[in-house]
C-alpha cells in the first residue's frame, strides 16, 4: 500500500527532494496514515515535513487528547508540529457560517498561514476515497457542473492529497498492521452533518445493495472526469479568445463567431466570459448562463442583470457584459489615490468611484514595529520604492514579478506555469502592479522588492476583501462545490 501511494504521488509530481510540506495533522487515522507515510518517504526522498493541528475548541477533554497524542506522535517521529487553538464555534456565528464550513475556513487560513511562514512549498491534507465519494454525491444533490464530477483534485496549486488512491478500510488496515493508534473523533459519527450522513447511510447501502466497488469506480468516474475536463478547460479557452473581445473593462460576445461553438461548450465559453468580468467564479451559475443565452435571442438594447454589479446588454455585435456604475460604463481596473495618509481605489477611466476589491493605506514606520501581517490576504510594502501609480487589476503582457533578494525575475506567465495555476483561473486573479512590476500576486506571493527593510520609512498597506473570494479563488468554486479540507 505504502509503494500505491509513492507511485500515486509520482505519477501526479506532487512532491520532490526540495519541498516542504505542510501537513495536517487531526490525530484521526487518515492524517496519522498520512504522517506516518510521507515521514518514511522524507527519508528516502529528502523533502521536510511541518506538521499543523488545529484545535477547534469544540470537544473539550476528547480535544484536548487528541493534541496531545498528535504531539507525541510528531516528537517520536522527529518532526516539526506547530498546534493552534481556535474557537470555531465564535467564528461560524460571527461568519453566519455551519460549524462544518467555518472549520473548513480556520483549517483553510491556518494551513496558508503557515505555508508562508515555514516558507513551505506544499500543503499535504488525508482526503481518501471515501471522502471523494462523498463529496461527488453532495456535488450531484446539491448541482454541480463538470468540474464538481471531478470530485477533490489530487493536486490544486499547493494542496495536494496523497491518499486519494486509498480506501478508508484500506487506511485503517495499514495502521493496525504496524501496530499504529489513532484518535476517532465522535463528531463524525454523529448524523448532525450531511457529511456524516452520506457516510454512515448513503454509501454503506450503495456498496452493500448495488456494488461492493462503489466507491472505487466512483473514483475512476471521477478521474476520468477531471480529464475531460482538462481537455474542456483547453477548447473553451480557444473558443473564447475567437468569439470574446475583452476591453475597457468588459467584453462583447461576438455573435457570428459564436454560432460556431460546438453546442456543447457554448455555455462554457459564456461561463467564462462571465467569471473573467465579475473577476471571480463564486455564485455564477446555470441560471446566468441561461439568462445570457436567452438575451441572445431578443432585440438590441434590451438589458439583464446579473451577479457582482455585471450587466449584460444586447448589442448589434451580440452580447456586451460590463460593471454597472452610473455612467453605465464598466471598469476592472482601479488605481490607488493617495490623500493624508489614506488610500482609495477608483476607476481608471473617469475617477468615478467604483466598487474595489482592495482598501489600503499609509502610515510611519515606527522603531517598534517588527511583527508583519499574517494573513495571506494582507501585506506591507515599503511605499517609498514605489516608482508608479498603484494599480489594482489582472495580468497584462510583460508582467513580471521579483522573486529573489537577489534581485532575480520572472515573467508573471511563467510564474503561472510554475505555481500549476490553471489557465482559465490567471486572468482572474488580482494584482497590485507598480507598472508592470507586479508587487503582489493576490493570495499566492509577495514580491521580494518590495519587501519591508531597516530602511523603510513608510509603509503600505493592502488588503484584499474575502480572502479567496477576492483573491485567490478556490479551486472547488469551479462550477459546483470540488471539494472539501481534511486535516
Amino acid at each position: 500500500m505504502y509503494q500505491r501511494v509513492k507511485e500515486y504521488i509520482r505519477r501526479y509530481h506532487m512532491l520532490d527532494g526540495k519541498d516542504r510540506v505542510i501537513t495536517g495533522v487531526s490525530g484521526g487515522a487518515d492524517s496519522i496514515c498520512l504522517l506516518f507515510m510521507l515521514s518514511k518517504m522524507s527519508l528516502e526522498s529528502g523533502f521536510t515535513i511541518v506538521a499543523v493541528h488545529v484545535h477547534h475548541g469544540l470537544r473539550g477533554d476528547a480535544a484536548d487528547g487528541d493534541a496531545a497524542y498528535v504531539e507525541d506522535i510528531c516528537r517520536e517521529l522527529g518532526i516539526k508540529l506547530r498546534t493552534f487553538h481556535e474557537d470555531v464555534q465564535g467564528y461560524a456565528r460571527k461568519k453566519g457560517l455551519t460549524l462544518e464550513e467555518a472549520g473548513r475556513d480556520v483549517r483553510r487560513r491556518i494551513f496558508e498561514k503557515v505555508l508562508e511562514q515555514e516558507k513551505g512549498t506544499r500543503i499535504a491534507l488525508a482526503h481518501h476515497q471515501n471522502d471523494n465519494a462523498e463529496t461527488l454525491v453532495l456535488n450531484l444533490c446539491r448541482g454541480c457542473g463538470l468540474r464538481g464530477l471531478g470530485g477533490i483534485a489530487p493536486i490544486a496549486g499547493a494542496w495536494i492529497h496523497p491518499l486519494l488512491c486509498l480506501k478508508r478500510e484500506e487506511i485503517e488496515s495499514y495502521l493496525g498492521n504496524r501496530g499504529i493508534s489513532y484518535c476517532t473523533d465522535e463528531s463524525n459519527l454523529s448524523d448532525d452533518y450531511t457529511r456524516n450522513r452520506v457516510r454512515a447511510h448513503v454509501l454503506p447501502y450503495l456498496e452493500d445493495q448495488v456494488n461492493s466497488q462503489t466507491v472505487r469506480h466512483m473514483s475512476e468516474t471521477m478521474e476520468q472526469m477531471r480529464l475531460v475536463g482538462e481537455f474542456v478547460d483547453q477548447e473553451v479557452s480557444r473558443y473564447e479568445e475567437r468569439c470574446v473581445r475583452y476591453g475597457g473593462g468588459k467584453a462583447v460576445l461576438m455573435e457570428a463567431e459564436f454560432r460556431q461553438v460546438p453546442d456543447a461548450l457554448r455555455r462554457f465559453v459564456l461561463q467564462e466570459m462571465l467569471c473573467r468580468i465579475a473577476g471571480r467564479r463564486k455564485d455564477i451559475g446555470s441560471v446566468h448562463i441561461t439568462a445570457l443565452e436567452e438575451l441572445g435571442k431578443r432585440q438590441v438594447g434590451r438589458q439583464v442583470d446579473l451577479p457582482y454589479g455585471m450587466r449584460a446588454r444586447r448589442c448589434y455585435e451580440g452580447i456586451e457584459v460590463f460593471i454597472r456604475k452610473p455612467n453605465g460604463e464598466g471598469c476592472l481596473e482601479f488605481e490607488l489615490s493617495a490623500e493624508k495618509g489614506l488610500i482609495s481605489c477608483k476607476e481608471m477611466t473617469e475617477g468615478a468611484v467604483c466598487e474595489c476589491p482592495a482598501e489600503a493605506r499609509v502610515f510611519e514606520r515606527t522603531a517598534d514595529m517588527v511583527i508583519f501581517p499574517e494573513n495571506p490576504y494582507t501585506k506591507w510594502f515599503d511605499y517609498d520604492i514605489i516608482e508608479n501609480t498603484v494599480k489594482i487589476r489582472h495580468r497584462r503582457p510583460g508582467d513580471y514579478i521579483t522573486i529573489s533578494k537577489e534581485g532575480g525575475t520572472q515573467k508573471l506567465k511563467q510564474y503561472f506555469i510554475n505555481e500549476k495555476i490553471p489557465g482559465g483561473l490567471r486572468d482572474r486573479i488580482w494584482l497590485a502592479a507598480d507598472g508592470q512590476h507586479i508587487m503582489w500576486v493576490a493570495g499566492y506571493r509577495q514580491n521580494q522588492k518590495y519587501q519591508i527593510t531597516d530602511k523603510t520609512r513608510r509603509i503600505l498597506e493592502l488588503k484584499f476583501y474575502g480572502g479567496q473570494d477576492d483573491g485567490r479563488k478556490r479551486q472547488s468554486d469551479d462550477f459546483g462545490d470540488g471539494g472539501c479540507e481534511k486535516d
